[in-house]
């Protein structure tokens, strides 16, 4: 007989706001959130309705600015930006450094706050704040010989990122921008992670550091977001559409620019044996429903090799966790563990069964399917974001699944007879963040890794975006602009030596770090 599930004490939404109420006053309000420009919360903008995709019900959505108010935003970062650079080190590295002392103290909330907002687990949520503070305190230790001959941009820098990473993305971004010496402007995603950044700026804005959050749509803002001549940098973080546009402006404009677009990450399976090896990593490739920039969409197995894929892929796809995850047998039982909750929303899921239907009426071959009736729910929850694993065998050509990233949990599996077939398959996107080649024979390997056109590639274990100074950036269309990580991420923000030419993909030159 099946146990019915509860919420576990103390996490409903409204015990969350309740919180947010009670620590940050200033920034929010008992039915909305504020912007924070010109050092002040503003209760400008119209808030938008928004509903969690954990299960339907309300929440705080976006106050969206209007096209003047963002202009106006932006023309006060730049007086924030002209005193703050003249700050002495020291004193950027305490204020910043009283922030993460405060983000520490209310990580809890902030991860609460993601798993209604954004749909996390309570393990990745606890995750993705743990890495922002740890991140950005490693660069508070060690950022003095980074900035040593260099200075802050002219303008302050402005982030633009996607709604799955809000803390270890761009509230890290963020907070390494300003101790580098430049005031910051962040803007919320439209998807979800509004009450999330706007606690966290107003830990930031307490210590006296120059950040400004502002809402609203990316058509409507990016005039001053992106084009204004008072920005320094633009940090952007999502799809290649989106991408294509905020490059072109950056571009026309001369503007210094770093931006992070999506790719179809691939893992390669050739002349291979170690299954176990393979069966154990194969439900971490499916945190957060796959919705991350380096995840794994895409396996590309060699076809004589396809029957022992199949037998350590599919018993490890069938073990994956979904379900609602704040839901309990008793309130004061440990949070779930899951592998993941909803997509980011409702349309999201709709979309990703269209695909999949679609993909299947062309010809895939669907190869395993989860049952969302096996799925973790509250009684009569809604249950329209959530989307069971699915995995496909030869996507036709025709879809979305065969050639792009399906941002959730769905995996495709392409074969392949030859070496130049895998190569082929493994670069079907013009350049990617991440990949992976499984394979026996260490030569073998070193021969075919530089020809994956991918900025990371793992040799049977998956790679990531990565923490201090690892590396980060992509090849072909999935990035342009500086690289970031480590050193990297902060001259990508100052100005160095006349003349310099920063590592990155940029319109008039590729330099490897």
């Amino acid at each position: 007989m099946a146990t019915t599930l509860t919420l576990k004490a103390g996490t409903s939404w409204s015990d969350a706001w309740q919180r947010c109420l009670a620590v940050a006053p200033e920034a929010f309000r008992d039915d909305r959130v504020l912007n924070l420009w010109n050092s002040t919360w503003q209760a400008d903008g119209r808030a938008l309705p928004a509903t969690s995709p954990v299960d339907g019900s309300p929440i705080a959505g976006p106050p969206r600015l209007d096209r003047a108010t963002a202009h106006q935003a932006v023309r006060a970062s730049l007086d924030q930006h002209r005193a703050w650079r003249h700050i002495p080190l020291d004193e950027r590295r305490a204020r910043v450094a009283a922030t993460l002392d405060a983000l520490t103290q209310h990580r809890e909330l902030l991860a609460l706050l993601l798993v209604w907002e954004i749909g996390k687990p309570w393990r990745l949520a606890r995750a993705d704040v743990d890495r922002a503070i740890d991140g950005v305190r490693w660069y508070v230790d060690g950022v003095e010989p980074m900035v040593a001959g260099r200075a802050p941009l002219d303008g302050p820098v402005s982030n633009i990122a996607s709604w799955n990473y809000p803390m270890s993305v761009l509230v890290h971004a963020v907070l390494v921008q300003a101790l580098a010496g430049n005031a910051v402007i962040a803007k919320t995603p439209t998807d979800g992670g509004v009450a999330c950044l706007t606690l966290a700026c107003a830990l930031a804005a307490r210590e006296g550091v120059p950040v400004t959050l502002v809402s609203g749509s990316g058509g409507e803002l990016s005039q001053a977001l992106v084009r204004a001549p008072e920005i320094g940098c633009v940090s952007f973080v999502g799809g290649r559409d989106t991408g294509a546009a905020v490059a072109t402006a950056v571009a026309d404009l001369g503007k210094r620019h770093v931006l992070e677009q999506e790719g179809l990450n691939t893992w390669g399976v050739w002349n291979y044996t170690d299954w176990d090896a393979l069966t154990a990593v194969v439900p971490k490739l499916f945190d957060y429903g796959k919705q991350r920039c380096t995840a794994y969409p895409r396996f590309v197995v060699q076809r004589e090799l396809f029957d022992e894929f199949l037998a350590a892929y599919l018993p490890a796809v069938r073990t994956l966790r979904v379900g609602h995850p704040l839901a309990v047998e008793q309130r004061d039982d440990p949070y779930p563990q899951l592998d993941f909750g909803p997509v980011i929303n409702a349309a999201k899921a709709k979309e990703l069964h269209d695909q999949v239907a679609e993909a299947i009426d062309r010809g895939a071959v669907p190869l395993h399917r989860g049952r969302l009736s096996d799925a973790r729910f509250l009684p009569g929850q809604d249950t329209s974001a959530y989307v069971q694993p699915v995995t496909l065998l030869n996507p036709p050509p025709s879809s979305p699944l065969h050639h792009a990233e399906p941002f959730g949990p769905v995996d495709t599996i392409v074969l392949v007879d030859t070496e130049a077939e895998l190569l082929a398959a493994m670069n079907a996107s013009n350049g990617a963040l991440v990949a992976t080649l499984s394979t026996d024979d260490r030569a073998t390997y070193d021969r075919l890794a530089p020809q994956i056109r991918a900025f990371k590639v793992g040799h049977g274990r998956p790679r990531s975006r990565g923490d201090r100074d690892e590396l980060f950036g992509g090849f072909g269309a999935s990035w342009r602009g500086a690289f970031v990580g480590g050193e990297l991420l902060v001259h990508a923000v100052t100005q160095g030596p006349v003349g310099e030419r920063l590592p990155g993909n940029f319109p008039d030159y590729h330099l490897m770090p």
